[in-house]
């Protein structure tokens, strides 16, 4: 097989330096890792759904952090405003002139953490940037720095004082991950190493202009007619669900289909297999679904949605 369009095979090896970087600031969560670096080789935005200690944070800044990019965390509160996000316009004195003032966003990775404890107008200013890559503010638009990726942390358990992020928002993340309690070996080697063990220690192998490049790649990879189909037809299974009352958007589609090349690019592969789709299915779908009011919650939302895809995809024909 011939490598992608725009593939440098020099890359590769600097991949694998990183995902094993990340594996030694998150410990034992190997597929949690891959999968965050698709996210990121997808030009998408990640979301990270768990309880508080398991990592959220410690993965966010370790993925944010290992490229050599600008980087800024935002700790979200309720009295955030969206111009302590976006920036400011201010009047200057002496040029007698308008100048905008860049907030924390005009960054390549920006880590929003807990982000649904801030109010709903502060999350929306997240909006354009996460789909446009650029904001407006009155009246101009401003570019946002390339590569662009918001990594965002919640806790899904604790609701008080807490502002549930809306559709709209949710299907601007392209996956949706939760990490879980390490195993017991990964635990004991976390408590053996646990003052060594820090987000700033992970190296840079990568720089902005590589990741651009590994994006670049990913449009190269090989993705049959027969696995569209597949992947239309899961998505057309969501919408036509008993138990969902909002099933996959065409953005969700869109976002599978740069996941599963991503996947590829990162295991080497310049072909997208069946497998692909069945691995990201449920952390690309499970939080853009709405669960039906008429269906009993005997679980938590996430856990319903992940649930009813697992369903979706034994039912669904796999190719050949």
């Amino acid at each position: 097989m011939a490598p992608p369009a725009g593939f440098s095979p020099e890359i590769l090896p600097k991949l694998a330096e990183l995902e094993s970087a990340l594996g030694t600031a998150l410990r034992g969560k190997t597929e949690v890792v891959r999968l965050s670096l698709v996210c990121l080789l997808a030009r998408g935005h990640l979301l990270i759904e768990d309880v508080p200690g398991v990592g959220k944070t410690t993965l966010a800044h370790a993925l944010a952090s290992s490229v050599s990019g600008r980087f800024h965390r935002l700790q979200f509160t309720s009295d955030m405003l969206p111009s302590d996000v976006l920036g400011v316009t201010i009047y200057n004195v002496q040029s007698e002139t308008f100048e905008f003032k860049p907030g924390p966003v005009f960054t390549n990775f920006l880590l929003a953490d807990e982000i649904n404890r801030t109010t709903p107008k502060t999350q929306s200013a997240l909006l354009e940037a996460m789909n446009e890559a650029q904001v407006s503010i009155d009246g101009h638009s401003h570019a946002l720095p390339r590569p662009f990726m918001v990594v965002a942390t919640q806790n899904p358990l604790e609701h008080h004082g807490t502002y549930p992020l809306p559709e709209s928002q949710l299907d601007r993340f392209l996956m949706r991950l939760r990490i879980g309690y390490p195993d017991g070996a990964s635990e004991r080697e976390i408590l053996r190493n646990a003052p060594a063990i820090s987000p700033r220690a992970v190296s840079s192998p990568l720089v902005a202009e590589d990741v651009l490049r590994l994006q670049d790649a990913v449009q190269g990879v090989a993705v049959d007619d027969s696995l569209v189909d597949y992947m239309l037809a899961i998505v057309e299974r969501t919408r036509n669900h008993e138990s969902l009352a909002l099933g996959v958007s065409p953005r969700g589609s869109q976002a599978l289909y740069r996941a599963v090349q991503a996947l590829a690019l990162l295991e080497g592969r310049d072909y997208a297999t069946p497998d692909d789709v069945k691995r990201l299915a449920a952390p690309l779908f499970a939080h853009r679904v709405v669960i039906n009011t008429r269906t009993t919650l005997v679980e938590r939302r996430a856990d319903m949605g992940e649930r009813i895809i697992a369903g979706i995809l034994s039912q669904v024909e796999v190719p050949l």
